[in-house]
């Protein structure tokens, strides 16, 4: 005797080997033993063989027609299969007949909703009607899927896909059919979503399709300023007392906002007095108004070689910019200093200023370095006040006993992007204009921050201790720089809380009521965000410095290139802050310099594979 049951969702057959009446042992035809429920069993048969029955059944199954079955139920009542397909056949159903009328009812669920062993009821009508319409749209879906895999297949980019292709790639909509054939594709041909994007050419800049990346993120309704922000008045010096200092900055030729200047002014005895001027749009952006709001929802200026994204609007900056031979609005620390470059007086003041020159490091560089210190020379602009500095950098990096720190002998690298074409220049932190700039700014945000400190008066500060930066409301010591407090203030145009904490200073130097205090959530807000923001735009600058570190290996032909081992197979490329692991490098010390081989470049991911070739001689 064999039976016909049901197993986990499937129809099987089998001889009996033994009848527990509750169980039986049965075997299946490729002779595999199962003991199976009584429940299980649908029907009983002696013929056909098994096979062959099942063979039959599912033939007979194929030709039913569920449409007409359907038509032929109750639609209220429940129904067994047998009564069914004794209406059907004419005739009580064979064995196989009642098996394929099972089959056919248990494959077509939109028609048939099972209701207990060999018991179906007929779905109603509109859920009939609802239910092929959904599979009419699975299988029309199915086939636009399939065309779009065959044309992804042939790096050929769907119609379709080109009002999406933004989403696709920063953003996509894994429910979607183009999400779904793009992912079977790049599966099937093993390649990344961005990668077969680009063989389809969907992609035809590498360089915007990180940087819209970013945009997508963090700048979702675009870069461009509102009418507002553009419009807002900026009037601010209107009665500002004009000092006679002649002031000059020092950047290097991109630089547009320029936030800070310096002037020396000869006093008695030997002595001279030494001006901190800095940038000030607290004067004409006040909290809260249009400007203002944008400013505190970018934070900071996002920079990345050959593009930036600004602070403020250009025309913010135009206005407040120390550019050359121009009278500007300044907020301005004056230091009174003896002739060993002892400070014996401090001032602050708000004032307007002349820029007499806009010093560049291209052509700064070339007559004040280390080798022309010492010499006698007057011919070139502002030497006699830029060794003055000099002097005066060198003994507060002595009070700060970082004198001797390491970080001196590190190199920054700056990249120049014209026409895609970009070269890369290192500058050694310690170098004379490094050192006046940074010690003369760490001085006055130091400084400044006491004064605020002393005046009881709110600002953000940031602290570094055990390595760890952190910033706060209250003042505490700055490890890293060796001083008792440090506040941003330097930077007003670029950065929010130093616009925050020139507001303060302002306040501070006039007397005036603050407009902000430790409570305020302004304050806290912008505290808070700023330091999330400033790590995400520092990252995002990184990574595209290494996107075009990559691009110069490419444009200059890079074949083979030297490297410094950092630690076990980490290692730095010369000229260039690029680090990567090499998995091929040998166990090497620390600082050991080997030649690499370069391969297989990748500007998509930003990667590239290199090889080791040797071990060169230090």
């Amino acid at each position: 005797m064999n039976v016909f049951y049901e197993e986990s969702g499937n129809f099987k057959v089998g001889t009996i080997l033994a009848d527990n009446t509750t169980s039986l042992q049965v075997e299946a035809a490729h002779g595999k033993r199962s003991k199976i429920k009584a429940s299980s069993i649908l029907l009983r048969f002696e013929t056909p063989a098994l096979i062959e029955f099942m063979e039959k059944a599912h033939e007979i199954a194929d030709e039913l027609d569920p449409d007409f079955l359907w038509e032929c139920c109750t639609q209220d009542t429940e129904f067994e299969s047998d009564t069914l397909a004794a209406e059907y056949f004419g005739h009580i159903p064979e064995p196989v007949e009642s098996a394929a009328t099972l089959i056919l009812l248990h494959n077509a669920p939109m028609y048939f909703y099972k209701k207990g062993k060999g018991r179906y009821k007929a779905a109603p009508p509109d859920a009939l009607k609802a239910a092929i319409a959904s599979q009419e749209k699975k299988r029309a879906q199915a086939e636009v899927k399939a065309r779009y895999i065959e044309q992804l297949s042939n790096t050929t980019l769907p119609e379709e896909f080109n009002p999406i292709i933004t989403n696709l790639l920063y953003k996509p909509d894994k429910n979607s059919i183009e999400w779904k054939a793009l992912d079977e594709a790049c599966a099937q041909m093993k390649l990344s979503v961005s990668g077969l994007l680009e063989k389809c050419g969907a992609i035809p800049s590498s360089h915007d399709y990180h940087f819209n990346q970013f945009l997508w993120e963090h700048f979702p309704n675009g870069t461009d300023f509102s009418e507002a922000d553009t419009q807002q008045n900026l009037n601010d010096s209107i009665d500002l007392p004009l000092t006679d200092v002649a002031a000059f900055s020092i950047d290097d030729t991109s630089t547009t906002e320029i936030d800070d200047a310096f002037s020396i002014t000869p006093l008695k005895l030997g002595s001279f007095r030494i001006g901190i001027h800095i940038a000030a749009p607290a004067l004409g952006i006040q909290p809260d108004t249009p400007l203002d709001k944008t400013a505190s929802e970018r934070l900071s200026t996002v920079y990345v070689p050959g593009k930036k994204i600004t602070m403020l609007t250009d025309n913010a900056i135009q206005h407040f910019t120390l550019g050359e031979n121009r009278i500007c609005p300044a907020v301005s620390l004056y230091l009174d200093v003896a002739d060993d470059y002892t400070v014996t007086h401090i001032e602050s003041r708000i004032e307007k200023i002349k820029i007499v020159k806009n010093l560049r490091h291209e052509t700064l560089e070339t007559y004040f370095n280390e080798n022309t210190l010492a010499q006698d020379d007057s011919d070139n602009p502002f030497i006699a006040e830029l060794r003055i500095l000099w002097h005066f950098a060198c003994k507060m990096e002595v009070l700060r006993g970082k004198a001797n720190d390491t970080n001196n002998d590190k190199v920054d690298y700056s990249f120049d992007v014209e026409n895609d074409h970009v070269t890369i220049k290192a500058r050694r932190r310690g170098s004379p204009i490094d050192k006046v700039v940074s010690e003369l700014m760490i001085y006055a945000n130091t400084e400044w921050g006491k004064q605020l400190a002393e005046a009881n008066i709110a600002g953000i500060y940031r602290s570094q201790s055990n390595s760890k930066v952190k910033m706060s409301t209250s003042p505490a010591p700055h490890q890293g720089l060796g001083v008792s407090q440090y506040a941003w203030i330097s930077s007003p145009m670029r950065r929010y809380v130093d616009l925050i904490n020139q507001r303060q200073l302002i306040a501070m130097i006039n007397d005036e009521t603050p407009p902000y205090t430790r409570e305020s959530d302004a304050l806290l807000i912008a505290m808070r965000d700023f330091e999330a923001v400033h790590g995400i735009y520092g990252d995002f600058q990184r990574a595209m410095e290494r996107y075009w570190c990559l691009r110069w290996l490419i444009q200059e032909n890079v074949q083979t290139i030297n490297a410094q081992v950092i630690k076990e197979n980490l290692v730095k490329f010369d000229h260039m802050p690029f680090l990567m692991r090499v998995s091929s490098l040998p166990n090497m010390a620390p600082d050991s310099y080997v030649k690499l081989e370069i391969q297989d470049i990748d500007l998509l991911d930003r990667t590239l594979r290199a090889t080791f070739v040797e071990k060169l001689q230090s």
